[in-house]
C-alpha cells in the first residue's frame, strides 16, 4: 500500500512539472533569484520590457563555442542597447561542472566579454525545471507583456564549431528582428542543443 501511494505522489508530481511546462504565447512563470552581486532579480519587475533567459554553463564546450567566438556576447550587446534585459541562469548543483563562484563568474564574464543584464545562479534547479531548461545553452525570450515568444536554441547548426556560426541563423536575433517590428515571430521553438544541464 505504501509503494501505492509513493508511487502515486510521484505521478502527480510528474504531472505537476509537466502542467508548469512554458507554452509559446502563454504568460511566462513568474521566479526569484539572486545574481552574484546579492541583488535580488524578479521577473515580473521587467514587465514592459523584453527579457531573455540564457541558460549558461562556461565550462561546456557549446557554451564555450558561442563565447569564444563572441558570438552571444554580440547578440547580448546588440540586444542590451535596445533595451533587452538578458539574464543568465546557471542551474547547476553545488560542486558540479560550471557551478561558479561570483568571483568565478565574474572572471568568466570579463575574459568572454559577456554583456549579460545579470549572471544569476539557480543552484537548486528550481527556475530552470520551471522552465524545462534542457542544455546549456537554451534561450528563452519573453515579450513586454510577459508571454512566452521563443524557446529553444541559439541558432540552426548544432556543433561546437566555430565555423558553424556565420553560416547558421540565428534564431534569437530573428525573433528579436521580428519583435521589433511588431510582427509575429517566424520560429517560436527549436530544439535546443549543447551539454545536459547539470541538476
Amino acid at each position: 500500500m505504501k509503494t501505492l501511494i509513493s508511487l502515486l505522489a510521484a505521478s502527480l508530481g510528474l504531472a505537476s512539472l509537466a502542467s508548469a511546462r512554458v507554452e509559446i504565447g502563454a504568460a511566462a512563470p513568474d521566479f526569484t533569484l539572486t545574481d552574484i552581486d546579492g541583488h535580488t532579480h524578479r521577473l515580473s519587475d521587467y514587465r514592459g520590457k523584453t527579457v531573455i533567459l540564457e541558460w549558461v554553463n562556461p565550462e561546456c564546450p557549446f557554451v564555450v563555442k558561442h563565447y569564444e567566438s563572441g558570438n552571444l556576447p554580440k547578440t547580448q550587446e546588440a540586444a542590451t542597447a535596445e533595451g533587452v534585459v538578458w539574464l543568465l541562469i546557471n542551474s547547476a548543483h553545488p560542486e558540479a561542472q560550471g557551478d561558479y563562484s561570483a568571483d568565478e563568474a565574474r572572471a568568466w564574464q570579463a575574459s568572454t566579454g559577456a554583456a549579460a543584464s545579470a549572471y544569476l545562479r539557480d543552484p537548486d534547479g528550481t527556475v530552470g525545471r520551471l522552465y524545462d531548461a534542457k542544455t546549456t545553452p537554451h534561450l528563452f525570450i519573453i515579450t513586454a507583456d510577459g508571454s512566452l515568444a521563443y524557446d529553444g536554441a541559439i541558432d540552426s547548426i548544432r556543433s561546437t564549431r566555430q565555423s558553424d556560426i556565420e553560416k547558421a541563423e540565428n534564431y534569437v536575433t530573428s525573433a528579436l528582428d521580428a519583435l521589433r517590428r511588431g510582427e509575429p515571430v517566424a520560429t517560436t521553438v527549436t530544439l535546443p542543443y549543447g551539454c545536459t544541464i547539470k541538476y
